[in-house]
């Protein structure tokens, strides 16, 4: 039992380096000009509904990150909602599985227009590893009209905030 135990936990792990982290300031730069287009875009703030439409959850934790003290988006107007009828944008993570594809349209039809479609990771995007399945509808453009795309498997937040930086200096 005990060499079970040793040949288990004696793996090495992976450490990021500090320096290949993205530097607060480079946050705090992004995310300020971010903060300066929702308020001239959006009014003060940008609420974003995600919806999962059968992702392995990889894209959501990233998106989870976001909210974390380290990236704080909330800190520059951008929040996350629980109802698509009170968002801006939705945020869609995950290749659409047939038994999503309705409740994907109801939540795309729920949110007021104007709405901005994100596609969220490569699943999301093309379907993934999951593309020309039986079970999926394959991205998420093939369902609903999508906005942007940010690729990634999962795209991390520091690849979010500069899609959403990108987009916003496009409108």
């Amino acid at each position: 039992m005990l060499s079970l135990y040793r040949k288990i936990f004696s793996t090495k792990r992976t450490v990021i380096p500090v320096h290949d982290l993205p530097q607060p300031e480079h946050i705090a730069i992004i995310g300020n000009r971010i903060h300066h287009h929702v308020k001239h875009l959006f009014r003060g703030s940008l609420a974003i509904r995600e919806v999962d439409t059968g992702s392995s959850n990889a894209c959501e934790q990233e998106l989870t990150a976001l909210s974390n003290p380290y990236y704080d988006i909330e800190r520059f107007g951008v929040h996350f909602v629980a109802s698509p009828r009170h968002a801006d944008m939705l945020m869609v993570t995950g290749s659409v599985t047939r038994n999503m594809k309705a409740a994907l349209i109801k939540a795309y039809e729920a949110t007021p227009d104007p709405k901005i479609v994100v596609a969220v990771g490569d699943d999301a995007i093309d379907g993934g590893i999951f593309k020309g399945s039986y079970a999926v509808c394959d991205g998420v453009k093939h369902v609903i009209p999508v906005d942007l795309e940010i690729p990634g498997d999962p795209p991390s937040p520091m690849t979010i905030l500069t899609h959403l930086l990108a987009y916003l200096d496009s409108k």
